[in-house]
C-alpha cells in the first residue's frame, strides 16, 4: 500500500498546474515570445507585446517558461512581473511597479512621474510583464494607454518594454484603438488558441507518463476527458484538474478495498 500511495502522490504531483519543462503544442507561440525578447531586450529596442487567449490556453505558462529559459540572456535587464488581479484599482499598477523597482511610495501623478523618471534614467532595460491586463480597463483607458506609451519615453535605449497577457482577444481593437493609428508604440499581437482534443490527450498522457508503476488512468479515460474539455473550452488547466480529481477517487477506492480486505483464515 505504501508503494501505491507513492504512485498516487506522483500522479497528483505531475497533474498539478505548474510550468512544465516543455509546453506541448505551443512551439510557435514560444518562438514568437523568444524572438520578441531577443529582438527588443537584447537589441535594446522599444516595443510591446499583447498576448491574448481564453483561460487555460497556456499564456502565462508559456511566457514563464520562456523567461526561465532566457534567464541568462535577460540578465542585463530588470524583469517586473505583476498580476493585475491583485490590484485594488487600475491606477494601482503604477505604485505596484514602482515598488518592485525599489522606488519610494507615492500616489497619483507624483508616483507616475517618479516611475517615468526611473524609466528614462540610465540603467538596465525594464521588462514589464502584466498578467490579467484586462483588469486595468478604466474610463478613457488612461491607464492602459499610459502603460503602452512607456515605450515612447524619450530615453535611449528605451528601457521600458511592456508585455501584457489577457483573456480578451479584442482588447487592443475595442479599448485601445488609438494604438493602431501610430507607427511606434503599437503592440505586437499574439493569440493562443484553445487546445484541441488531440493536444489535450497528449498533454495528459505525457504528464502521467512520468509516473512509474502501473497505469492509474487508462488511455481511454484520458481521451474521454480531453474530448469533453476540448468541446467546451480547450482549457488545459481544467483537464489537468479533472484527472487529478480522478486520481484522488481511485486512490480512495484502493485504500478502502485494502482496509476492508478480510484477514486470512486462522488470524
Amino acid at each position: 500500500l505504501a508503494g501505491a500511495g507513492t504512485c498516487y502522490q506522483q500522479a497528483k504531483r505531475v497533474l498539478h498546474v505548474a510550468v512544465p519543462d516543455r509546453l506541448h503544442a505551443r512551439e510557435r507561440e514560444t518562438s514568437v515570445i523568444q524572438q520578441f525578447l531577443r529582438e527588443h531586450v537584447c537589441g535594446h529596442r522599444p516595443g510591446s507585446l499583447y498576448i491574448s487567449g481564453a483561460p487555460g490556453t497556456g499564456k502565462t505558462a508559456c511566457l514563464s517558461r520562456v523567461l526561465l529559459d532566457c534567464k541568462d540572456e535577460l540578465a542585463g535587464s530588470k524583469t517586473v512581473v505583476l498580476n493585475c488581479m491583485a490590484l485594488s484599482s487600475p491606477q494601482g499598477v503604477f505604485p505596484a511597479v514602482a515598488q518592485q523597482l525599489g522606488l519610494p511610495a507615492a500616489a497619483g501623478r507624483e508616483g507616475l512621474r517618479r516611475l517615468e523618471k526611473r524609466l528614462t534614467a540610465q540603467g538596465p532595460m525594464v521588462l514589464l510583464v502584466l498578467d490579467e491586463l484586462d483588469q486595468l480597463e478604466s474610463k478613457g483607458q488612461d491607464v492602459l494607454y499610459t502603460l503602452f506609451d512607456l515605450v515612447l519615453l524619450p530615453s535611449p535605449p528605451h528601457p521600458a518594454l511592456p508585455a501584457g497577457l489577457a483573456n480578451a482577444l479584442d482588447l487592443t481593437d475595442r479599448s485601445l484603438a488609438r494604438l493602431g493609428a501610430r507607427l511606434a508604440g503599437s503592440p505586437r499581437l499574439l493569440h493562443f488558441l484553445p487546445y484541441t482534443r488531440e493536444q489535450l490527450s497528449t498533454i495528459l498522457q505525457e504528464r502521467l507518463g512520468q509516473v512509474a508503476g502501473d497505469t492509474i488512468l487508462d488511455t481511454a479515460a484520458l481521451q474521454f476527458c480531453a474530448r469533453k474539455v476540448s468541446a467546451v473550452s480547450g482549457d488545459a488547466r481544467k483537464a489537468l484538474d479533472i484527472c487529478r480529481r480522478a486520481v484522488e477517487v481511485v486512490e480512495l477506492e484502493v485504500r478502502s478495498q485494502t482496509l476492508l480486505k478480510p484477514l486470512p483464515s486462522g488470524e
